[in-house]
């Protein structure tokens, strides 16, 4: 992060850099444009209004306006090419014939002559060079006719009488080089500030966000290892963001954790069950095989008891086939049902299973998307219940439809048997959790009824809860999405057997 972080911005820093160096050069080259223009413009104005006769004359008035701008490096060079005549200029070691400076050479002074003379060699207009002792030089040449009814020769018109003379006028180019280099120095002190600071602050920023996650890779190893107690703690300083992630993570641990919790208690829950009946056949096969010659009654006496037990085996394996398959994609085959034939057909099944007082409430005429041997399966699995938790005889089972808001159907059933508590009214969907596992084992139950209610619920997008009945008793209540209220001509309803009992695939 902290390499990332320095590579952006000494990338910024370089395109800032260029920008500022290329317009600072490009600005300050304008402004020497403009000015050693005005300077030409001055001695042609200068020249033209002299009304200077020979070439001696024009020479005599150049000299003179020259001679009185002596040139420096801050200052500006000036200088009048004047044929017949000679040159003028503030510099006059640039043209040559003179003595070398104090300190140079004859060879010095003859380099810095010839090098000189490119001043006279360049052609008109603006021109950059490089002279001895000045350095750069920005240069413009101009051609101005002196004399009656002279112009510039440059600008297009041709003048029939004057004098043709070359002014040329230069600044030199060190206070750009001079501005270039204080940004350049500038940006390199401003630039490596910058830069320090940014690594550091992405050091501290990424050591702060960092630990968090080592933390958290510590406590996952500890996860892959088989240990689920580990847990990120004291985060609340690393930001909220960390902290979210944290608590997220936290969350995620303890899921999975009562995910292996049940896991495990499934396991023994489905092996306890499937022990007992297996302990039993063994039981009454050892006792069988003990006799010698075992009578026709204890034979069929044990072939009772066997195929009991296979029958509970049988059902306690198909529940959890069906489980398993609630988890798959292929678990409904869904179709419209319409709701007041099929309610109708499944409830006179029921009703021949045990002796209670059933009561059957107004079922609204429409159609459920839903599979309809699951959706009787779940009734089946609540109405089972509830008779198994009433007397005989003078046991109440209810079962009542509402259509709700948004296209819900709820299914209630109730009884007036012993009811739930209500710390028990979540946990009864529990895979084989009874809150009664004496009578559940005197009936064949397993616990994985409830479950198995639960599952087709979920599968159908629906939600199912218990509650309390108005009589005191259990009260399921499974909602449904998708309920369209009309005509009842459509849909089909569950299949049922030779006794008028639904069939469940």
């Amino acid at each position: 992060m902290a390499a990332w972080v320095a590579l952006v911005v000494v990338l910024a820093t370089g395109i800032a850099f260029a920008a500022v160096y290329r317009g600072t050069g490009t600005q300050l080259h304008r402004q020497i444009d403009r000015e050693i223009a005005a300077d030409a413009d001055t001695l042609a104005h200068v020249l033209r209004a002299s009304e200077a006769g020979s070439a001696h004359d024009v020479l005599g008035v150049a000299s003179a306006y020259i001679h009185g701008q002596p040139f420096a490096t801050s200052s500006t060079l000036l200088f009048a090419v004047v044929p017949g005549a000679g040159t003028a200029s503030n510099t006059p070691e640039l043209f040559g014939g003179s003595a070398p400076d104090d300190g140079e050479s004859a060879a010095v002074q003859a380099r810095e002559n010839r090098l000189s003379r490119r001043l006279l060699a360049v052609g008109g207009g603006y021109s950059t060079l490089v002279l001895p002792d000045v350095g750069q030089l920005r240069l413009l040449k101009r051609a101005v006719r002196v004399g009656a009814g002279g112009v510039e020769e440059g600008r297009g018109r041709r003048g029939r009488a004057g004098r043709l003379v070359t002014i040329g006028v230069g600044e030199s180019l060190e206070s750009v080089a001079h501005a270039q280099g204080g940004v350049a120095r500038a940006f390199v002190l401003a630039g490596g500030l910058t830069l320090v600071l940014a690594l550091l602050g992405a050091l501290w920023i990424g050591t702060r966000f960092s630990r968090p996650l080592r933390r958290m890779a510590a406590v996952a190893a500890h996860v892959d290892a088989g240990d689920l107690h580990p847990r990120i703690h004291d985060v609340e300083r690393e930001g909220r963001e960390v902290q979210v992630l944290a608590d997220a993570f936290n969350h995620m641990l303890d899921r999975l954790t009562e995910a292996f919790a049940g896991q495990r208690a499934f396991v023994a829950d489905a092996s306890h069950e499937l022990r007992t009946p297996l302990t039993v056949i063994r039981g009454q096969l050892e006792v069988l095989a003990a006799q010698r010659d075992p009578s026709a009654a204890e034979v069929r006496r044990v072939e009772r008891l066997v195929q009991a037990e296979i029958a509970r085996v049988t059902r306690l394996v198909d529940d959890l086939l069906l489980l398993a398959k609630a988890e798959q994609t292929e678990f409904l085959q869904v179709e419209p049902v319409a709701v007041r034939r099929f309610v109708g057909e499944l409830w006179d099944a029921t009703t021949l299973l045990a002796d209670r007082r059933f009561e059957l409430g107004e079922a609204p005429a429409g159609t459920l998307p839903a599979d309809p041997d699951r959706l009787a399966q779940a009734l089946r699995n609540l109405l089972g219940n509830a008779i198994a938790h009433t007397a005989p005889g003078a046991g109440r089972v209810r079962l009542e439809l509402e259509p709700l808001a948004g296209g819900w159907l709820r299914l209630a059933v109730q009884d007036d048997g012993p009811g739930i508590a209500p710390a028990q009214r979540e946990r009864v969907f529990d895979r084989f959790h009874r809150t009664d596992a004496a009578r559940d084992r005197a009936s064949g139950g397993v616990g994985l009824g409830l479950a198995i209610v639960r599952a087709i619920a979920q599968a159908h997008g629906g939600r199912v809860r218990a509650g309390e009945s108005a009589w005191g008793g259990a009260r399921f209540e499974l909602e449904l999405p998708g309920f369209t209220p009309g005509s009842d001509a459509r849909g089909r309803s569950p299949q049922v057997d030779g006794d008028g009992v639904p069939v469940v695939g």
